[in-house]
This record gives C-alpha cells, sequence and structure tokens, in this order.
C-alpha cells in the first residue's frame, strides 16, 4: 500500500504506519546554509540584477558596482603611466607625484610681464582667458597666438600664456599684443618661451581599470582609469560586475540601487545548489527507525501521482530535540534530520515532500 502525506508549510512528523520496512516522514526542501556574495571594493551599487528567489549559475551577473572614473583635462599625449590595475592611487601619487601624466598637445607656454607694455592703463589689466597674438623680438618672423591662462595673485603685472599656434624656440623672447595684426598700442607685454608643464593625473583609493598607455594620444574628456575606495586584493582587480560564484538560489538582496558600500559588504546571498537538503522532523518514538546512512526516497507532494522519487541518505540527525508546535498530535521530544539528495530544474526551496526512509 503506497502511503502519501499531504504535508503543510509546517513539518509534519513522522508516520505510524510503515510498509516493506519503511517508514514514512513529512519534509520540506531547505537549504543547508547561505553564501554571501559581498562586494569586491567599495563604491555605489548601480545596478542590481536579481531578486530573492531568482536560480542563478555561476557567472550570472548579480550587480554592478559604480567606479570613479577619471577623464583627461587637456588633449595631448600620455607620457606616464605608472599605476597598473589593482595599485594603491595613494600610494603611486606619494612616489611619482600623480598615476598619470600628460603631454599637452600646446607644447609651449609664456612667462610673461606687463613690464614691456605700450603705455597705457588698459593693457595693463589682462584678462584670463583671452586670446593673444605673439610675434618674437628678434625680426618678427615667429608669430603665432596663444590664450592667457594665468595671472599671478601676489604680483597681477605677471601672467602666463599658453601657446595655440605658431612655432618659437625655447627661452625666445616673444612681444604679446591683443591685435591681430600686432599694432604697437595693443601691445600689453612680453615673455619668454618654456616648456608646457605635463598635466599631473591623481585619484583616491585602488585602481580597477587602466584605459590609457604610455604614447597614447588623448583628447580633452577621454577616460583614463578607474579607482574604487578600499583596497584590492594583492594585484587582482575584479570588473565592476559582481558575478555568481556558485550556482544556486537568491536567499536574499542586501543592496539596491544607489546603496553605498565599503569593501566585503554584503551584497545578496544565496543558498547554494549543492547544499539542497529535505529536513524532516522525527518524533522521540520513531528516532530508532533513522539512521545516519540510511537510504531514502523521497517524493514530491505536488508531483505524487507520476510516481517518481529521488533518493538521498539521511546526512545528519540532531542530538538536542525541538519543543513541538502547540496542538500537535506529536508530543515528546522531536528530532531534526537531513536528507541529501541531487535536486533537478524542478526542485524548489520551501517544497513539501514525503520521505521514505528505508
Amino acid at each position: 500500500m503506497k502511503h502519501r502525506i499531504w504535508a503543510a508549510a509546517a513539518l509534519a512528523f513522522a508516520l505510524p504506519a510503515c510498509a516493506l520496512g519503511e517508514t514514512v516522514f513529512g519534509g520540506e526542501v531547505t537549504a543547508g546554509n547561505t553564501q554571501v556574495i559581498a562586494a569586491p571594493y567599495g563604491g555605489v551599487v548601480e545596478q542590481v540584477s536579481v531578486r530573492a528567489g531568482d536560480s542563478v549559475k555561476i557567472g550570472d551577473p548579480i550587480a554592478v558596482v559604480e567606479t570613479t572614473r577619471t577623464y583627461a583635462m587637456t588633449d595631448g599625449t600620455v607620457s606616464g603611466v605608472f599605476a597598473s590595475e589593482g595599485d594603491s592611487a595613494d600610494g603611486i601619487k606619494e612616489r611619482y607625484g600623480a598615476l598619470v601624466y600628460i603631454e599637452p598637445i600646446n607644447r609651449f607656454t609664456l612667462d610673461c610681464s606687463t613690464e614691456k607694455a605700450y603705455n597705457s592703463s588698459e593693457n595693463r589689466y589682462i584678462h584670463i582667458g583671452e586670446t593673444v597674438y605673439l610675434s618674437c623680438t628678434k625680426d618678427g618672423s615667429h608669430q603665432g597666438r596663444g590664450m592667457v591662462t594665468a595671472i599671478d595673485k601676489e604680483d597681477e603685472s605677471k601672467f602666463t600664456v599658453e601657446v595655440t599656434g605658431g612655432e618659437f624656440y625655447m627661452g625666445e623672447t616673444v612681444n604679446i599684443f591683443r591685435s591681430e595684426d600686432y599694432a604697437s598700442a595693443s601691445r600689453i607685454g612680453r615673455g619668454t618661451v618654456g616648456r608646457t608643464a605635463p598635466v599631473a593625473v591623481t585619484g583616491e583609493g585602488s585602481v580597477l581599470k587602466m584605459h590609457v598607455r604610455a604614447g597614447d594620444k588623448v583628447e580633452r574628456g577621454e577616460l583614463l582609469f578607474e579607482t574604487v575606495t578600499g583596497t584590492l586584493d594583492g594585484l587582482y582587480a575584479p570588473d565592476t560586475q559582481v558575478v555568481a560564484d556558485r550556482a544556486g538560489v537568491i536567499a536574499s538582496v542586501d543592496a539596491s540601487n544607489g546603496t553605498a558600500v565599503e569593501k566585503g559588504a554584503k551584497i545578496a546571498t544565496i543558498y547554494p545548489e549543492d547544499d539542497i537538503k529535505v529536513k524532516m522532523v522525527i518524533s522521540e518514538a520513531d528516532l530508532q527507525d533513522v539512521t545516519v546512512g540510511a537510504q531514502a526516497d523521497i517524493e514530491f507532494n505536488w508531483d505524487a501521482d507520476s510516481g517518481r522519487r529521488f533518493a538521498g541518505v539521511v546526512s545528519s540527525i540532531s542530538y538536542m530535540s525541538e519543543k513541538a508546535e502547540e496542538g500537535s498530535a506529536s508530543s515528546g521530544a522531536n528530532y531534526v534530520a537531513y536528507i541529501d539528495f541531487e535536486p533537478d530544474e524542478t526542485v524548489r526551496i520551501g517544497m513539501t515532500v514525503v520521505v521514505y526512509v528505508h
């Protein structure tokens, strides 16, 4: 005679009937443990890709943790890359002054003064950002244009011009004009040609990803590197996407879009696929019929009419009793046993089952 128990959501206790040496129990599919999916570094959660109850495989996306992106501040050539993925940005900055250096496309800068300006009040009032026209003092054969980029805060007669067009020699003396026709009355000063200083680009935290190499041509606004808060493990730099490192079922999602997380913070928990078990409660009277290592057949209540059963093995029995639920038909001590089995894609945590222990 086939025994069948339609177990409720709460675990049923052992049935008194048995056939062919079988003892029948009600049980429920559960997870032996949970595993944390943690943030590999600090940042802001940009996107969560899963919900509680989702089934995931190894490598499936869980979330994206946003990085701090650093962009080129000027057009030019990357002349030095001192940082590598996984490095401490602060350590690289302390040692080399910057993570990356860029030599601006405008190679020359003039250190200027209004001392040789045409004698007028307006010519001694310099405007940051204004376009000026340049001509060498020797014979006027070298001409070009530039832009005022700085005025000395302590001495306003001194200012800096970045050469934006034309060719000049290092150390060459140049007159500076407001008028494109180099009219003497528009001369606002004189300067000496020098090299435009490389632009030092710094960052904080740890370097996750480098996007440039020495010698690369870059444009203003181009992505140079990405950093994250906290330290990375050795020189290992993970991707911005956090993925499942075990197959299983998402037990909980512990971070949402916009959540700031530190390294190691819980993003989600997972019930590992290889640790799905059946939990059943055994009364003290039936404890003698169940032993660790005993064979068991598992029949799912939703699929009972198919006659399909899963083979399992009793893997553990608690040594401490659980109190019987109020109103339960059972009396005395109850113990919890777990059965290992190989689930398939139809198995869900929380499903009720009938267990036949041999």
